[in-house]
């Protein structure tokens, strides 16, 4: 004989909510695919995430720090950037934050770091 199971979810409204959702989503982390609990800890990961979105966002770093986060995933050095950017001079130039990027750049950085021009079109500040 199977043993009912009762889904209760609920909006996140509160931290103590949030933290309610956070411990019920450990307990049932690793039902099996399929299950009642399975779908519940679905809802509740969707819910977990919206709140979480909401109440601790995380900024977007800024087109000088998601090349060097980029070049770091990709084991690249300045120089392997050269060719995008004019030379390895400019490179250190916009790594530097003494030049922005131009248009140019940020065409070729697209691709070559498979980086969202979005990211890379961004305003940031120039050291002095």
């Amino acid at each position: 004989m199977q043993t009912q199971f009762k889904m209760e979810i609920k909006p996140i409204k509160s931290e103590s909510d949030y933290k309610n959702a956070l411990k019920r989503l450990d307990e049932i982390f690793d039902a099996s695919i399929g299950s009642l609990e399975s779908d519940e800890a679905d809802i509740l990961a969707l819910l977990i995430d919206d709140y979480e979105n909401k109440h601790f966002p995380i900024n977007a770093p800024d087109p000088i720090e998601a090349i060097k986060i980029r070049m770091e995933e990709l084991s690249l050095k300045q120089t392997d950037l050269a060719e995008a950017m004019g030379g390895a001079n400019r490179v250190s130039e916009i790594l530097n934050r003494k030049r922005k990027l131009t248009l140019e750049m940020v065409r070729n950085l697209t691709g070559k770091l498979n980086l969202s021009a979005e990211i890379l079109v961004q305003d940031y500040e120039l050291s002095i």
